[in-house]
Parts: structure tokens; C-alpha cells; sequence
């Protein structure tokens, strides 16, 4: 298939089950086409905006979905969802359906880029009705059942597709969520209704509001997933359900319909009163969060279908509020920061960090070395002696068992974590790792013996790196000779917990330890900013003039409560004398 083409393929087989395949790598996001840029032009003239392939002799059915290289399907792909739906509702020949990804995902929902094409035109026909027209009438209300068949993840839009089917498998791993509120927006493919009733009031509220995702094993736990497999057999499996689903051996079950997890109705007010007070204290000025609330209470109050169509209405008013703007502005602003001209648009290619040495088992030092254990990388711990050497391993169990608490670890990755630390009294464990971050105390001379020390034993491609805030890297290197090495990577406290990692570059720092620290920030899923090397850094060099100004307007005679007061109801989460 030609790059970037669309297309959405069917494959009927010989068991009668049509196998529709979203197949639109990387993430499979859902996005209309601009009514400005005709599908038409959009392809290749060899290229149909939808194709239906059939495996001769069979009479199973398949689908697939391809869009852009970006990972974001088009008005064409939604259109041929409906147009290969319609298509199987009419043959004779297929029993049932089952939905998928291809490469390796499912669906990652709904393309951002449109939001923005919706805030530059205030068009909101340019989102598509997808939450009555094709998950309501086409899929759950349809003659014939419809399996998901999940691996990778189905987020946002994509998730909502899949609670549209009548049941659910997915491999153990697969990343589920509703993330929608981080957009400003709410769900609007019927997400604020049946997830309520497939995982509880309780629950869904609380991957909606915190857009929190789990994985398909927990999603097992709540209702959400039927049936868990290994990828090799998800296909076969999905198939199997989807005819018994049809020869009414298992449940035909439309969520949509579904009660027995709402609770009574005072019940259900009752959590949903308690959400709001929590929205309330955390999220003041965001009104998704009450409108998320608002809809809910629809769907529990006069059913799931009123419930869906107020969604959809709230849907598009939030689409074009103030703070959608802002917060899709943030989305693609964070998303650009990985973005670095002469190190990420080239031919490098980021080198693999297996193992990291972390100097100095601090508050700091511990926490960074979380990060790392979590995502799977190893970690030499060094301290000076044995007792702080201990205190910092304790420090990193307690922050591993702190995120089983949260529910954001499980027990048997802790332990894989733990088993990844080692700790350290010297140096004669640094042969062989891949970058050295350096989280001591602010002390110029003792980072400047250290940087001698490492730049002396660790191998020639090691990236040394320093956790400072406030000192020159150009002072801290000043000893060594190995500048295009020296790097900062300044984290922000608790490590394991803030996304922000601020890469501090000098004009002598490589691109490549650049490009390989962007890396690893995604790896342990920081927010990755590239400075220069100046006073403050980014959040310093902004910080200290904001607490300056609040001090200038005390000494004017204003009240430090209202300054907070101010601050807090803009939005920050503490105002400055908090």
C-alpha cells in the first residue's frame, strides 16, 4: 500500500465472521478529513478511500483501516467503518463480527489535529457523528454481534468503539483509558455511558476525571474485558465468541442497557455528588470535569440513550471553549519540545541506555533511580558509605511501594524493579554503564571530582550527566575532557512522580547525548525540555520572577491570602506562600 494512503478492507470467512482491521499504525487515531481536502485528493487515484477484501472460497470477511504515517485515520476511515457495517448487516453469508488493529494496536481514538482545525475555522461539523450513528445504531443495535479484539491499546475514541461490541478480548498488556478531560473536552463516542456501566460508577468516574488508563488485565477484574489471550490467538478466540455470541451461546450484551453495576439511583447520586465536591477542590477552573459529571447523571437518571445524546451535544460546546484551546495548545506544545533542530531532524538515531549509574541516594537520587527501575532500566546506586548507601535503597523501596498503593505498580513489577538496583561504594561497577546522572549536594568542587572520576572509568560513549539547578555545566565539566559528553538532567522532586525533565545543553554537549536523553526521558515517561545553558534553566529562570512579583506585591500592601487565593482560582495548584 502507497504511503499514507486510507483504506478500509473486509475479509469474510469460511466460519461466517467478518474480521473488520482498523490498520493504521502507529497509534490508529480516529480523525475526519477537512470538507477542504476531498478524500479524492487525498490518495493515490490507484488507491479507493475504503476496499472490501474477500479470501476466495471463504466467507469470513476482513477490514482494514490504513491511514497517514502521522497514525491518525480520516473521515474516510470512520465512513468506511459504517460503510463495511452496513455491508455485513446485509449478507447472508456473515454470522457475526469482530473488530481489530493492526500492528500491534487497536485504536489510539481520535486525532488532535482536528481540534485545532475546529478552533482556527469554530466548524464543528467537522467532527463526525460516531457515537449514535455508527457505536449505537450500527454496532450494539445491530442484527449481528460485533467482538473487539484488543491488543497494544484502545484509548479515548478507540475504547469507545470497543465498548460499542457485545463483548471484549484483549491480550494481558493492552493499555486502556479514557483520556479525553486532559483535552478540555469530554467523551463524545459514548464512553461517559457504558463505561459507567461495564466497570461501575466508582471506577469509571475515576479513569475519566483523572483520565487514568489500566491494562486489560485489570480491565478483566472490573468487566470491562470478557476474556484475556495471548496475541497469537486473539484473532481465533474473538472468532469463536463472536459465533457463539450468534448461536446464542454466550450472552449477547449491549452495555448501553446495562444497570446492575449503576448502583439505585440515590446511590449513584450519591458518588457522583462526592465526585464533584473532589472536582471541585482539584480541578476549580476546568469545566470538563462538572460537564463529564453533568452527562453521567443524564445517562443514570433517564437512561443510556438520553445519556448519549446530551454527550454528544456537550461534546462539541467543550470542542470550542476556551479551555479546550489551551489545553490542546499544551498538548501539542509538550509534544514539540522533543522537537530540537540539529539533533532530533537528522540521521541520528538514538543509541539503547541499558544501565544507569545514579551518584548520591538522596531524596533526589532515589527518586530518579525509580524512574529508571520502573521502565525496565538497571540502576547502580552509589553512596559514600554504608548507612546512606542503605537509606537510599530503602528510600526507592518505599517510593516502589508507595506506586503499588496508587494502584500505578503491581506487586511483581516492584520486585522486578528491586531486582534491577544494585548498590555501590565505589566506582568499579561504572565499566559498563550507559550514562552516569550525578544527584549530589550543590558543591561545586565535589561535582567537579566526581565528573574527574567518571570521565576516568566509565566507557567512552557513557553520557555524564548532572542533576543540578542552579550551576554552570560548563563549571561542573571545567576538569575533564570530555565536554560533548556532559549533559544536565535536571529533575524536579518527587523524581519517580513529576513528568518535567529539563535537558540542559552547553555548546559543546553532542547532539547525540542530547538525542539519547530525549530518549530516555520518553522511556520513563518524562516530559523532556531542551535549555541552554543558562542562570535558572526554563522553570527557575520563570520562577524566580514570579515569586519576586508576588513578594513586590506584598510589600505594597497586599494580603498574602489573596495573592494565594488569586493564583489558586487561575488555576496553579498552590499559590506562592502556600
Amino acid at each position: 500500500m502507497a504511503a499514507g494512503a486510507i483504506r478500509v478492507t473486509m475479509e469474510v470467512g469460511a466460519d461466517g465472521v467478518a474480521l473488520i482491521t482498523i490498520a493504521n499504525p502507529p497509534v490508529n487515531a480516529l480523525h475526519p478529513i477537512s470538507k477542504q481536502r476531498p478524500l479524492a485528493r487525498a490518495l493515490p487515484p490507484s488507491i479507493s478511500p475504503w476496499a472490501s477484501e474477500f479470501a476466495p472460497g471463504s466467507s469470513i470477511r476482513c477490514s482494514n483501516i490504513n491511514g497517514p504515517a502521522r497514525g491518525s485515520a480520516s473521515r474516510a476511515v470512520i465512513a468506511g467503518l459504517k460503510d463495511k457495517y452496513a455491508e455485513a448487516a446485509r449478507r447472508d453469508d456473515v454470522k457475526a463480527i469482530v473488530l481489530t488493529g493492526a500492528g500491534g494496536k487497536f485504536c489510539g481514538g481520535f486525532d488532535i489535529n482536528v481540534f485545532t482545525k475546529v478552533h482556527q475555522t469554530g466548524d464543528v461539523s467537522l467532527m463526525p457523528d460516531v457515537s449514535v450513528e455508527l457505536v449505537s445504531n450500527m454496532m450494539e443495535e445491530g442484527k449481528k454481534p460485533s467482538v473487539a479484539a484488543i491488543q497494544g491499546l484502545a484509548l479515548g475514541g478507540g475504547l469507545e468503539l470497543a465498548m460499542g461490541c457485545h463483548a471484549r478480548i484483549s491480550t494481558p498488556e493492552a493499555q486502556l483509558g479514557l483520556p479525553e478531560l486532559t483535552l478540555g473536552i469530554i467523551p463524545g463516542f459514548g464512553g461517559t455511558q457504558r463505561l459507567p456501566r461495564l466497570v461501575g460508577l466508582p471506577k469509571a468516574i475515576e479513569m475519566m476525571l483523572q483520565s487514568r488508563f489500566i491494562t486489560a488485565k485489570e480491565g478483566k477484574e472490573r468487566g470491562l474485558i470478557d476474556a484475556l489471550c495471548t496475541p497469537d490467538e486473539l484473532i481465533k478466540m474473538s472468532r469463536l465468541w463472536a459465533l457463539e455470541i450468534a448461536n446464542c451461546q454466550k450472552p449477547w450484551i449491549r452495555s448501553l442497557g446495562r444497570t446492575d453495576k449503576l448502583g439505585s439511583l440515590s446511590e449513584a447520586r450519591a458518588v457522583l455528588s462526592a465526585a464533584r465536591q473532589q472536582a471541585k477542590k482539584v480541578a476549580p477552573n476546568m469545566p470538563q470535569h462538572q460537564a463529564c459529571l453533568d452527562v453521567i447523571e443524564e445517562g443514570v437518571s433517564y437512561g443510556g440513550h438520553a445519556g448519549v445524546l446530551k454527550e454528544a451535544k456537550v461534546f462539541k460546546e467543550l470542542v470550542v471553549a476556551p479551555t479546550s484551546r489551551a489545553l490542546v495548545h499544551v498538548f501539542f506544545a509538550q509534544r514539540s519540545t522533543t522537537k530540537v533542530p540539529g539533533v532530533t531532524d537528522g540521521q541520528l538515531k538514538p543509541r539503547q541506555i541499558r544501565k544507569v549509574a545514579v551518584i548520591g541516594g538522596g531524596l533526589m537520587g532515589s527518586g530518579i533511580a525509580t524512574a529508571l527501575l520502573v521502565s525496565n532500566i538497571s540502576v547502580v546506586l552509589k553512596e559514600v558509605n554504608p548507612q546512606f548507601l542503605q537509606r537510599g535503597e530503602k528510600m526507592i523501596a518505599g517510593n516502589l511501594e508507595g506506586l503499588v498503593k496508587r494502584g500505578s505498580l503491581t506487586k511483581d513489577k516492584m520486585n522486578k524493579a528491586m531486582s534491577l538496583l544494585k548498590g555501590a561504594l565505589d566506582y568499579s561497577d561504572f565499566k559498563d554503564v550507559d550514562m552516569v546522572i550525578e544527584a549530589v549536594i550543590e558543591k561545586i568542587p565535589l561535582k567537579q571530582s566526581i565528573f574527574a572520576d567518571i570521565e576516568r572509568i566509565c566507557p567512552k560513549h557513557c553520557i555524564l550527566a548532572t542533576n543540578t539547578s542552579t550551576i554552570d555545566l560548563n563549571v561542573v565539566g571545567e576538569k575533564t575532557n570530555s565536554q560533548d559528553r556532559i549533559i544536565g538532567a535536571h529533575f524536579f522532586s518527587p523524581a519517580h512522580i513529576m513528568p518535567l525533565l529539563e535537558i540542559v545543553r552547553t555548546e559543546k554537549t553532542s547532539p547525540q547525548a542530547i538525542l539519547d536523553l530525549i530518549t530516555v526521558g520518553k522511556i520513563i515517561k518524562k516530559v523532556p525540555v531542551v535549555v541552554g545553558n543558562c542562570t535558572g534553566f526554563a522553570v527557575n529562570r520563570t520562577f524566580f520572577p514570579y515569586t519576586l512579583g508576588s513578594q513586590v506585591l506584598v510589600s505594597l500592601g497586599i494580603d498574602v491570602f489573596r495573592i494565594d487565593r488569586v493564583i489558586s482560582n487561575f488555576g496553579m495548584p498552590m499559590g506562592p506562600f502556600q
